[in-house]
């Protein structure tokens, strides 16, 4: 071996190493210290995190506004669940906001893990929604301090816009049928069809339980027969009238026992549904096997879940055809991306939840969402008033059967904090939809 060359070469190396550092390699500890230096930004402290409650058209909203070290610079996340909208609102104002005061802004998966964590017990619907809420602003604020929208910073966009469905209801297949031939007209592709709403409780009358005097008044009723019955009719209707190319959903809400359900989608199957939504109950999540291995029929399944033990193994045994858990129950964008993409690997398509219960902001979330994961379904319709649209102003619209976001940097929705003021949450709960039983008064899950 030539000791002198070797020799020569490493102080030939040393030189090299010696110059280029003169000339702009960066010590990487030292560059950690200042982020100005890695981000060409300054650090950003959250300063404070508080809820916004407004109930306009009736129905429970709640937000999370996250304000910054920066002035003026503040971000807006969805934490509606309307349920239990006052436990959601506590939640943020007594916890959340203590918990990341002082925190980075930037680093959004160490304080969704750490707020996550942070109450021991989670996985509970509460403190996902003030998570989610959390989350959300948190992807506000970065799209802004980028100066993009959101989607850019999830990958960009693999659509140019979001095909969703709309959601067509009446009391006789006849109203179905003119719903769904008035939102194709509308230019909808996808269309939910359902009969006396979930279940088809408008249409089951004068139960034994009212007789006698069990349960309260307001409860609903269901007979499992009727919406069996109504729901094979307007499938057979609106394909004969509406022809093969639309294609129909339909949501049964969990309504059925594991055998009906099975037995009706059975029935179903020669309409060639695009999906059947949610059912089974969460509790029953067992009987998924048996019903993959009965139907053809694509399933949809995911809004009752918080957890991931819910939605992993279904999806890696090839249970569901369609992801759809609510963005806000789980804990906002950064879990839903994370969804998304195990997804990706075992061919399951998002299809978000999007009802009337959330809010604008949570809409733009589902849709940067949608713009940017390649595995995207389809999703479900947002419905926003002019009465919203003054109060969250940038709100996603429709056209054509598309949903477009503003495409503004961060999520493209602003809060008019005074104007959703003047519609406080009420004291009591509005809704009460999930009280339904069966004639003997048991109650039926939804």
């Amino acid at each position: 071996m030539n000791t002198k060359l070797n020799r020569r070469d490493a102080i030939k190396n040393l030189g090299i190493f010696t110059a280029s550092a003169s000339v702009g390699m960066v010590n990487p500890l030292k560059a950690a210290d200042n982020n100005k230096n890695l981000t060409g930004l300054p650090p950003l402290k959250i300063t404070k995190v508080k809820s916004i409650a407004t109930c306009p058209e009736r129905t429970e909203l709640v937000i999370v506004k996250v304000e910054t070290s920066e002035p003026g610079l503040f971000g807006f996340g969805c934490a509606t669940f309307r349920q239990r909208a006052h436990a959601v609102v506590a939640a943020i104002d007594k916890y959340l906001n203590d918990f990341c005061v002082g925190k980075d802004v930037d680093n959004i998966e160490d304080l969704w893990q750490s707020t996550y964590q942070s109450s021991y017990w989670r996985n509970g619907p509460v403190l996902n929604n003030a998570l989610s809420g959390l989350d959300q602003a948190l992807w506000d604020i970065k799209g802004k301090r980028a100066n993009m929208p959101v989607y850019q910073l999830l990958g960009g966009k693999c659509r140019h816009a979001i095909d969703c469905y709309e959601s067509a209801g009446g009391n006789s297949p006849e109203e179905v049928v003119d719903k769904v031939t008035r939102y194709m007209e509308e230019g909808f592709r996808h269309i939910r069809i359902q009969m006396g709403g979930y279940g088809s409780t408008a249409l089951s009358k004068s139960p034994d339980f009212k007789k006698a005097g069990f349960g309260l008044e307001r409860d609903g009723y269901m007979d499992a027969y009727n919406y069996r019955k109504g729901t094979i009719e307007i499938f057979e209707k609106t394909r004969k009238h509406c022809g093969e190319k639309i294609e129909l959903l339909h949501d049964m809400h969990e309504r059925l026992q594991p055998m009906e359900a099975i037995n009706l989608i059975k029935e179903l199957e020669q309409y060639r549904p695009f999906f059947i939504e949610d059912p089974f109950s969460p509790e029953n999540n067992r009987y998924f096997k048996l019903l993959r291995e009965n139907t053809s029929v694509p399933i949809a399944m995911g809004e009752l879940f918080n957890s991931p033990h819910e939605w992993i193994d279904p999806m890696k045994d090839l249970l569901f055809d369609f992801i759809r858990i609510h963005i806000s129950q789980i804990g906002g964008i950064t879990p839903a991306m994370k969804v998304a993409r195990l997804g990706e690997a075992f061919n399951v398509l998002t299809a978000w939840h999007g009802p009337g219960d959330v809010s604008p902001v949570g809409h733009a979330a589902n849709g940067h969402i949608d713009l940017a994961v390649w595995n995207f379904g389809i999703q479900e319709s947002p419905n926003i008033s002019d009465k919203l649209r003054e109060i969250f102003p940038g709100s996603p619209f429709l056209k054509d059967g598309y949903m477009y976001i503003n495409e503004v940097p961060g999520l493209g929705v602003e809060v008019n904090e005074k104007l959703a003021a003047k519609f406080p949450l009420p004291d009591i709960q509005l809704n009460n939809w999930t009280q339904i039983r069966k004639n003997d008064g048991t109650i039926v899950r939804p």
